[in-house]
């Protein structure tokens, strides 16, 4: 079993720790065409997509996963800061910073705290965020277990599976949401919608 560090912003952040997120697509890299007169080999073996979902799955068996396999870790990268503490254990924390490193001395952008202030090692006053892809394993609070993995194509993800990304339908966020009142089928805007919008605005829109 191994665990590996993914970044999560503040919004997403909110909907693991409240149940509402339970599934996370990461983009791979782009895999070759299997067809009748081409195919991709590696290490002896030839995969690639087909021409169905079944086939696809047999074909990308063989493609690891760089975030992981069941049974292996998730660990939570977010914006925080830490390990801050009172006053009268500054001088203790820079003789044994080691000993304050526990996510209970840290603060997280996520919950909606204020940006903290505070003095680093030269007594100057401080107010600043660290960047989730600054934090250190002992920093995280949220552990999570990859109970599946599996490649989908982006565009085939179901309601359902946009609901357990956490984002709720677009219809319950129209200010968030000005142009997707309606879906190109005419629909009223559904979760699917707000992940596209969620998904365009971390990957970009042609993504």
């Amino acid at each position: 079993m191994k665990e590996r560090g993914m970044i999560f912003n503040a919004e997403m952040v909110r909907a693991i720790l409240s149940g509402n997120k339970t599934q996370t697509r990461r983009p791979i890299k782009e895999q070759p065409e299997l067809t009748e007169n081409s195919g991709f080999s590696y290490k002896g073996r030839v995969f690639g997509s087909g021409s169905n979902e079944r086939e696809t799955n047999r074909n990308f068996a063989h493609v690891a996963c760089p975030h992981g396999k069941p049974g292996d870790r998730i660990w939570v990268r977010e914006t925080f800061q830490g390990p801050l503490v009172d006053f009268v254990h500054s001088d203790d924390l820079l003789r044994n910073p080691e000993k304050y490193e526990k996510p209970e001395n840290c603060v997280y952008k996520a919950d909606g705290t204020r940006c903290p202030e505070f003095y680093d090692a030269d007594d100057n006053l401080r107010c600043c965020w660290r960047p989730s892809i600054h934090m250190p394993r002992w920093a995280s609070r949220i552990l999570l277990e990859i109970t599946n993995v599996r490649v989908e194509r982006l565009n085939d993800i179901s309601e359902a599976d946009a609901r357990t990304e956490g984002v709720p339908p677009a219809g319950t966020l129209l200010p968030e949401y000005p142009d997707t009142y309606l879906t190109p089928k005419g629909d009223f805007a559904t979760a699917t919608v707000a992940f596209q919008r969620l998904w365009e605005s971390i990957y970009g829109e042609e993504s």
